[in-house]
C-alpha cells in the first residue's frame, strides 16, 4: 500500500465563513492553496477542532472536502476528521468522505468515551471498521491524559499495528507518558509516522517526531517547518530559538482559558496576517473581545510574523 507521507507539517485549517455564518467555499479554497504552496506542508487536515468540523452540517462537511480536494489538485492528501458516534456511523462517515475526495481519516474517539471511558477492544474495532468500509488511511488520535478517551499503551500499539493505520497524532500532554510510550510504539510499529499536536508547548516533543499535525500550522507554517527541521537534526539551540520567537504567539493563542478559544484566536491570527478579512465563527464558540484581539495582534508583531503578501495569496 502506498502510504501518505506526513513527514513535515500538516496544518489543520480553520473553516472560513462568510460574515453571516455560511461556509465560504471560495475563501476556504484560497486558504488551502496558500498553505499547500509552502514547501514542507505535507497534508491538510480538515473538519477537526480547529476547523469547527462538528459545527457543520453533513452536506457542508462533504462539500468542504470536495472544495479542498479540488483546490490542492493532488499536491497533498486531504485528511478528514471522522467524529461520528458509533462504529457503524463513523465508518459510513468515512466512506462518504472518501467519495468526496479525502485520502485519509483523522479518527476521533467516540464522544461518550471522554466522560465514561471505553471498553477494551472498542477503539481497535473503530479503526478497523473505518479502514474496511472506506479505505481511508487512518491516523491514530491520542487524546490528552486528562480525558477518559486517552488510550493506554497496549491499545495504541494494537491500533498502530492494524492494517490501514499510517500515523499517530499524539496529544497526550503528559511528558512521563510521552517519553515512556512513544519509544514502545515506535518499536512495535517502526513504519508508523509520529506527529505531535502539542500546540501550546511543542518544544519538548520536537526531537521524537516525524512531523506536526497542528492548528498552529494555519498562522505560522513557515516557522513551524523550520522547527520540525531543527528537531529532526537534533539541533536544540536552533529549535529553542524558534520556540522562543514563537512564544508570544503561543501564549496569546493557546495559553488562554480554554483550548477552544484557540480556534477563535487562529482566525484572528489569519486576519492579522492578511489571509482572512474577518474572524467569523459559529456557536458555541464566542468572540474573544477587542482586548484579546489587540493582544493577539501585538503577539504577532513581537514574534516578527508579518502579513502574507496579497500577491502571494492571489497567485495561488
Amino acid at each position: 500500500m502506498s502510504v501518505m507521507d506526513l513527514r513535515g507539517l500538516s496544518p489543520a485549517p480553520v473553516t472560513v465563513f462568510t460574515r453571516d455564518g455560511e461556509v465560504d467555499y471560495a475563501a476556504n479554497a484560497q486558504l488551502a492553496k496558500w498553505l499547500v504552496s509552502i514547501k514542507g506542508v505535507k497534508s491538510l487536515v480538515i473538519l477537526g477542532h480547529a476547523g469547527e468540523g462538528t459545527f457543520l452540517t453533513v452536506e457542508e462537511r462533504l462539500k468542504l472536502i470536495e472544495t479542498y480536494a479540488e483546490a490542492v489538485d493532488g499536491a497533498v492528501p486531504i485528511i478528514a476528521g471522522v467524529t461520528g458516534e458509533g462504529t457503524r456511523v463513523a465508518a459510513q462517515e468515512a466512506k462518504a468522505s472518501k467519495a468526496a475526495g479525502a485520502t485519509g481519516a483523522l479518527v476521533y474517539p467516540n464522544h461518550g468515551w471522554l466522560r465514561f471511558g471505553f471498553q477494551k477492544g472498542a477503539p481497535q474495532d473503530r479503526y478497523k471498521a473505518i479502514w474496511q468500509e472506506s479505505g481511508l488511511e487512518c491516523i491514530l488520535f491520542q487524546y490528552p491524559d486528562a480525558t477518559k478517551a486517552s488510550y493506554d499503551l497496549q491499545t495504541q500499539i494494537d491500533i498502530a499495528t492494524q492494517e490501514g493505520v499510517v500515523a499517530t497524532k499524539n496529544g497526550v500532554r503528559n511528558m512521563k507518558r510521552w517519553y515512556t510510550e512513544i519509544p514502545e510504539i515506535k518499536k512495535a510499529a517502526p513504519e508508523l509516522q509520529v506527529l505531535s499536536c502539542h500546540d501550546e508547548w511543542l518544544l519538548p516533543t520536537m526531537f521524537d517526531v516525524d512531523g506536526l499535525l497542528v492548528g498552529y500550522g494555519n498562522i505560522a507554517p513557515e516557522l513551524l517547518i523550520q522547527l520540525i527541521e531543527a528537531g529532526k537534526a537534533q539541533d536544540y539551540p536552533e529549535a529553542r530559538r524558534i520556540f522562543e520567537q514563537l512564544l508570544p504567539v503561543t501564549k496569546a493563542v493557546y495559553h488562554r482559558g480554554s483550548h477552544m478559544e484557540g480556534t477563535v484566536a487562529l482566525k484572528l491570527g489569519l486576519v492579522k496576517r492578511g489571509v482572512l478579512d474577518h474572524a467569523t465563527i459559529r456557536e458555541p464558540l464566542k468572540n474573544l473581545g477587542e482586548a484579546a484581539e489587540r493582544e493577539i495582534f501585538a503577539a504577532f508583531d513581537a514574534a516578527g510574523i508579518g502579513p502574507v503578501s496579497a500577491a502571494a495569496i492571489a497567485a495561488e
